[in-house]
């Protein structure tokens, strides 16, 4: 196993790992608080996401030897923003415990998981789009009301992405951070808690069940789960030539999504486009040691 490791896996798990994190945190803590959540849960629902999508893609790497990728649900904490709270943040949290069971028993249960497969794709894109619609829209907005502070991120993630594509999201970060430390005011202590006290709390919630969360948001969470990261991340391992058996790998995911829930995090599962960053040739030529990216 260790004589699989690599430089260029290394490289890449990391890159995938800076990558997933910093393009889509701001939208999963967005779409926590847009459900009820206050800043110390939104907080507790990001560090276990991390931990979940983090232990879930090691557990499936180790156990597969394929380069298998753990995402949270990115769509879903889009789907969470246009959703908004039905019946506070504990309704949603029993919420986001049915869709991490859907996902369990999608991966356990043939049937259901063929069901999940045979969604549309020009349904789920549809729903997808009207999702994020606001969200890709939001960064011209910005740009139009702060042009000072929009346009440096804006340019350096074309010029990144002209470079090398994925460098388009690292280097709109740093250009974020340069902008937010040459241009917005920082309150005096908001930066006192960067030592050992930085790690936020875990804060568990009571959930509630209701047939309005499970409608309202457990079941489009756990369609948008499937179709728009699920399904497309088998895809991208059926694409670069790895042997598909995608039930036990929703199982894992899925019962990952269960542990993180009632300390706030709404659903882990399989990676698609960073998933094609760890099964790709950049990760290492041989394909049977990419499984350490």
């Amino acid at each position: 196993m260790i004589r699989d490791l690599s430089f260029s896996a290394v490289f890449m798990g990391l890159l995938v790992a800076f990558v997933g994190f910093a393009s889509s945190f701001a939208v999963v803590l967005q779409g926590l608080v847009a459900v009820g959540a206050s800043e110390a849960q939104a907080a507790s629902g990001l560090m276990v996401l991390s931990i979940a999508m983090g232990a879930a893609g090691v557990v499936l790497a180790l156990w597969t030897r394929l380069p298998l990728s753990v995402a949270w649900s990115t769509p879903g904490a889009a789907l969470l923003v246009a959703t908004g709270p039905i019946g506070g943040f504990e309704g949603a949290v029993g919420a986001f415990l049915l869709c991490g069971a859907g996902l369990l028993v999608a991966g356990l249960w043939k049937p259901l998981g063929r069901a999940a497969a045979a969604i549309p794709a020009p349904l789920a894109n549809a729903m997808l789009a009207g999702i994020l619609l606001g969200l890709c829209l939001a960064p011209f907005r910005a740009i139009a009301e702060m042009p000072m502070m929009g346009l440096p991120i804006l340019v350096a993630w074309v010029a990144g992405g002209m470079v090398n594509r994925l460098l388009a999201v690292p280097a709109a970060l740093a250009a974020f951070v340069a902008v937010v430390a040459l241009g917005v005011e920082i309150p005096p202590g908001a930066l006192s808690g960067l030592g050992a006290d930085a790690v936020p709390a875990l804060v568990p919630v009571m959930p509630t069940l209701s047939l309005a969360g499970a409608l309202g948001i457990a079941v489009p969470l756990f369609i948008v789960t499937m179709a728009s990261q699920n399904i497309p991340g088998v895809a991208v391992m059926r694409s670069a030539g790895y042997p598909v058996n995608p039930g036990p790998w929703f199982a894992v995911t899925g019962g990952f999504s269960l542990a993180a829930a009632p300390f706030g995090g709404h659903a882990v599962n399989m990676a698609a486009i960073t998933a094609a960053m760890c099964a790709g040739e950049d990760a290492h030529p041989d394909p049977a040691r990419r499984y350490w990216a």
